[in-house]
């Protein structure tokens, strides 16, 4: 794992560059010189902090407002039948 400084001059100008050196290790954001920021891949992160990814039904259970929306999909009717190798 290595790490990467950027200013945060260069990291404006190309932050897709930046994004690239993040696949490696951290990439440390520098203001005037001192890190003021750090970027990492999602995954680095939940490993540091001990989390799982959030699934699916936690980030939308997270959307404000969408308590009352009532969701009753229709039941599909579907009949498996095993494949014929003839």
């Amino acid at each position: 794992m290595s790490i990467h400084t950027v200013s945060s001059r260069d990291f404006t100008r190309d932050v897709s560059a930046a994004k690239r050196a993040a696949v490696d290790g951290p990439v440390f954001i520098t203001d005037r010189g001192r890190p003021a920021f750090a970027l990492l891949k999602i995954d680095d992160y939940y490993r540091m902090t001990g989390k799982l990814p959030p699934s699916l039904l936690d980030v939308m259970d997270g959307i404000a407002g969408g308590e009352h929306i009532d969701f009753d999909p229709p039941r599909l009717n579907i009949l498996i039948q095993a494949a014929s190798l003839d």
